[in-house]
């Protein structure tokens, strides 16, 4: 979503509105569905619900944030995993690998407890 540099970045009015004179530790989490509008200077350290569809996510705007877009922080769609039957086995002897380790591990603390 790239810009001409002769329009400048595009950042909601609205959004400037809101935090225009407040501080960021003072007011709460500022709900917005302008998923599109880049993050100013200004909006650092400041607590926006990002709606994403569903939800709104709070996003907490740091210094490295600042030029890309609010929407980015807030996740539309949800990955469930690649794969299928060979990787489901995958998992499964991981998570026995998992437990395996922290029975040995439990046994091995109550051994010398004898």
């Amino acid at each position: 979503m790239s810009r001409s540099l002769s329009k400048g970045p595009y950042v909601e009015e609205r959004l400037l509105m809101k935090i225009a004179g407040k501080k960021p530790l003072d007011t709460g989490v500022i709900k917005t569905w302008y998923r599109r509008s880049q993050i100013a200077p200004e909006m650092v350290g400041f607590t926006f619900g990002v709606y994403n569809g569903k939800q709104h996510i709070d996003v907490l705007v740091t210094e490295e944030m600042v030029g890309h877009r609010l929407g980015e922080f807030s996740p539309s769609r949800k990955f469930i995993r690649h794969g299928g039957k060979m990787q489901k086995e995958l998992e499964i002897k991981k998570k026995e690998a998992e437990i395996n380790a922290a029975k040995s591990a439990k046994e091995a603390v109550a051994a010398p407890a004898k």
